[in-house]
């Protein structure tokens, strides 16, 4: 049992919310009033005034950050579950954290988001490991040359995506993600990929669409959209210049 008991009215509420937008059972209590014999977990301030028990896990909250406190003491709940995001490289990734078994986040960003929102969510975690389909090379290649000093694994992700069913759409790309996090994968500190002729043209031709047909950046100009280095709004403005 997870239990809530603080002075503090903001981290009471942020907490609170936290805990039952996760749907997660805990009950509170007053400071000064005893715990129930089945706490595992206490949820409290930094300024409440707690002995430190053996018995009981103690996770200190701030009003700033209760979602971080949340998930430390689900973890203490789960038991030393190892941390390991997966993504669904793409314009929007999918990613799903798991501790342990459970997935305890899921995102779906801007690919411009996906290494400050891994960094938040493996910080302060014991051996954090981020596993990376190995589909939308350009993109995966970005994602992984943006990522923290973090293990990384490239994850063969055939077959991860899952057929939906009504009132899943949008869902395919986070369940991909948690697909792919189950995956033992090749572990990697980088990845060097080449832009195929198809793919230099695709961005040729986007260029062309977002100038309303103005003009069309060179080869070499695509070659550094697709590799990251610039967007196409950059990459025009030079081909202007």
């Amino acid at each position: 049992m997870i239990v809530v008991a603080t002075s503090d009215f903001e981290v009471y509420h942020g907490v609170v919310n936290e805990l039952r937008d996760r749907g997660v059972q805990f009950t509170t209590r007053e400071p000064d009033d005893p715990l129930p014999d089945a706490a595992e977990v206490l949820i409290t301030g930094n300024e409440d005034d707690w002995s430190d028990d053996p018995e009981i896990e103690i996770v200190r909250a701030d009003a700033v950050e209760p979602r971080a406190a949340v998930e430390r003491a689900l973890a203490a709940l789960r038991g030393s579950g190892r941390t390991i995001v997966g993504i669904d490289p793409g314009d929007r990734p999918g990613i799903a954290v798991f501790s342990g078994e459970m997935i305890v986040a899921a995102f779906h960003v801007p690919i411009s988001d996906v290494a400050e929102t891994v960094a938040t969510e493996i910080e302060g975690t014991a051996d954090p490991v981020v596993r990376i389909g190995d589909g939308a090379r350009l993109k995966g290649t970005r994602i992984i040359d943006e990522l923290p000093d973090v293990p990384i694994e490239l994850v063969d992700e055939t077959g991860t995506t899952p057929s939906l069913g009504t009132g899943a759409r949008g869902m395919g790309d986070v369940l991909a993600a948690a697909n792919i996090a189950q995956i033992a994968g090749e572990p990697i500190h980088s990845r060097e990929v080449e832009p195929t002729p198809g793919e230099l043209q695709a961005i040729k031709q986007r260029s062309r669409e977002q100038s309303d047909g103005d003009r069309t950046i060179d080869k070499t100009l695509a070659r550094r959209v697709a590799l990251g280095e610039l967007s196409i709004e950059q990459a025009l403005e030079r081909h202007r210049d």
